[in-house]
């Protein structure tokens, strides 16, 4: 896109009172941005308000200077991490949007443009707060759907949306072919000159040589509340469905899900401890009509059976970190695994249950967690750890 014309997209998308849907009436009644402005206030009040029509004829404020700050991030694109500006119609606007009721007027992407192979997606949401369980559970379930040869879209957040990156990335690298697709795409809040959270600096950086950062706001926007339950509908449209490994009952989560629900996708959830809080959502989710789930392949056999698609099943991923941690529980014979359950549990519980004094617990307790069985929470309580 040449700058003139990268311009006329900004100055639509900024004019205050303009919203997505308003634009995309001016496009299909004048064409492209540039004929919009061409256009007398009378032509205009045909097709939308107005006042809309004299907000047009005025360019922003601060339109000059977020067409220099875009023009540059574009022209600071590498051979490796490419920048792209995507209007409706280009071939980097994924088409899936277009069935939701609110696409974006523009979308901002870095990474690996184009992808070699146009892949299905599944979005991966939860908490940002989540159990080490929950953790564990949305990096296996992605690493699957990655491996198995799907796109793992979420949000960047802490929690269940970073480990879900992390478990594509993982998935990706573990297939034997060349990488010919995206591994996970991460729909950010945020414009994509500045990564939030801070501490998913590295983490975006590595979505970026594998996948896909993108954006509809424009360089240079804080993390504003506002933005993040605005951004679920692209996470979910994106997605031939979408799971909630956890989520309270008020998480932002529930309305990907919604919103997923409202778009005629699959919505799967993960049921978890009656007593957990990150589970309650789930298990509202699941009372309104979500397919409760246990392992990855029960998502990837409907995923598979709408694509019609053949892919290797995540029994075939290659053994990983896990491998020692699955051969512990299941073991049967361990009677402290079946002493801890899968609720969080305190040592006087644990010391009634098995009979053991508490310098011998301790001591097994110890060998578990390094062994990665057993995690140790906040307030002096210990979870039995199972893989996805």
């Amino acid at each position: 896109m040449e700058r003139d014309e990268l311009a006329a997209w900004l100055r639509l998308a900024l004019t205050p009172g303009i919203g997505n849907i308003s634009a995309r009436k001016l496009l299909v009644a004048f064409g492209l941005p540039q004929a919009v402005f061409g256009q007398t206030v009378a032509a205009l009040s045909r097709v939308i308000t107005a006042n809309q029509a004299s907000e047009l004829l005025k360019p922003p404020v601060g339109l000059d200077q977020q067409t220099e700050r875009t023009w540059r991030w574009l022209n600071e694109a590498t051979d490796d991490i490419a920048r792209r500006v995507a209007t409706p119609g280009d071939a980097d606007y994924p088409a899936a949007l277009f069935d939701i009721e609110d696409p974006p007027l523009l979308l901002y992407l870095t990474g690996r443009l184009p992808a070699a192979v146009a892949r299905p997606a599944i979005a991966i949401v939860g908490s940002r707060n989540p159990t080490p369980q929950g953790q564990t559970n949305a990096h296996g379930f992605a690493r699957a759907f990655a491996h198995a040869g799907f796109t793992v879209v979420s949000g960047l957040a802490l929690g269940i949306d970073g480990a879900a990156h992390e478990g594509a990335l993982a998935g990706a690298e573990a297939r034997d072919e060349s990488d010919d697709g995206w591994a996970t795409l991460a729909v950010v809040g945020t414009g994509l000159d500045r990564v939030y959270p801070g501490r998913h600096r590295d983490l975006a950086h590595r979505i970026t040589r594998r996948g896909v950062l993108l954006s509809e706001y424009p360089l240079g926007t804080p993390p504003l509340s506002a933005n993040f339950p605005k951004r679920n509908r692209v996470i979910s449209g994106l997605s031939l469905g979408t799971l909630v490994v956890e989520a309270a009952l008020q998480s932002g989560s529930l309305i990907t899900a919604r919103l997923a629900s409202e778009q005629g996708k699959d919505v799967f959830a993960i049921p978890g401890s009656i007593h957990a809080v990150q589970a309650r959502g789930c298990h509202a989710l699941i009372k309104q009509g979500a397919r409760l789930v246990e392992t990855p392949e029960e998502v990837l056999e409907e995923l598979r059976a709408q694509t019609g698609a053949i892919s290797r099943s995540p029994d075939s991923i290659a053994p990983g970190r896990h491998s020692t941690l699955e051969t512990c529980q299941n073991d049967t014979e361990n009677p402290l695994l079946k002493a801890l359950g899968y609720d969080p549990i305190g040592l006087d519980a644990l010391l009634a249950r098995t009979g053991l004094d508490a310098a011998r617990l301790q001591a097994q307790l110890l060998a578990l967690e390094l062994d990665g069985a057993v995690a140790r929470l906040p307030g002096g309580l210990f979870q039995r750890q199972a893989t996805a």
